[in-house]
């Protein structure tokens, strides 16, 4: 197994997580929990690979990825108030997941051969389509539409990834590099309450 499937493997796990919390306290019964949970997992991937026309779907031609969100919601299930307790480690589990998967998303549209200003959407769509689904079927207003500085985080390091890869830099440096750039510009935005000036 390689760093890079386990991560995706991790960040799955962790979505689920999220996705299966955000209902705890609406008294939804465990198909409810997994529901959400699995949508949140994998609705940005889903919906770039549909975009693209890549078949099969990810969590269809990998079964540990279903795995992985079974694990999840079974996690959220049974352990909530102790999950919920560590919610500062999720926040930087999120972060840690829109980076990597941002950059992943960019790499597999790259390599079905679209064009680089449609491969930093899909990179984009990647990350944080599943947290915008959740968000939707939950009532809340989705994170893409606060305050917080987000999509465009993922934005950032999805073209970064793009400019040093025309320029020839190796793919792990790459990689490393533009994940950073994502994660770094979520955790100062949130620290610091930063967010895009506002259409009045």
């Amino acid at each position: 197994m390689t760093l890079q499937y386990a991560l995706e493997l991790v960040g799955t796990f962790v979505f689920a997580i999220s996705g299966a919390l955000a209902i705890r306290e609406r008294e939804h019964d465990l198909f409810g929990a997994g529901f959400t949970g699995f949508i949140t997992a994998i609705g940005g991937g889903t919906l770039r690979d549909i975009l693209l026309d890549s078949y099969p779907l990810v969590w269809i031609g990998d079964i540990y990825f279903l795995y992985a969100i079974l694990l999840g919601v079974l996690a959220a299930f049974v352990f909530p108030n102790f999950l919920s307790q560590l919610r500062k480690t999720f926040f930087l589990f999120d972060t840690l997941g829109i980076g990597f998967f941002t950059v992943l998303g960019v790499e597999k549209a790259l390599s079905l051969g679209v064009r680089p200003e449609i491969a930093a959407i899909m990179g984009m769509f990647s990350a944080v389509m599943g947290g915008v689904i959740r968000d939707t079927l939950t009532n809340e207003i989705p994170i893409l539409f606060r305050k917080e500085i987000y999509a465009s985080a993922c934005l950032a390091g999805a073209i970064l990834y793009l400019v040093l890869n025309y320029l020839g830099l190796d793919r792990d440096w790459n990689l490393l590099i533009s994940m950073s750039m994502v994660i770094s510009i979520r955790l100062v935005a949130v620290k610091y309450k930063l967010s895009l000036p506002r259409l009045d």
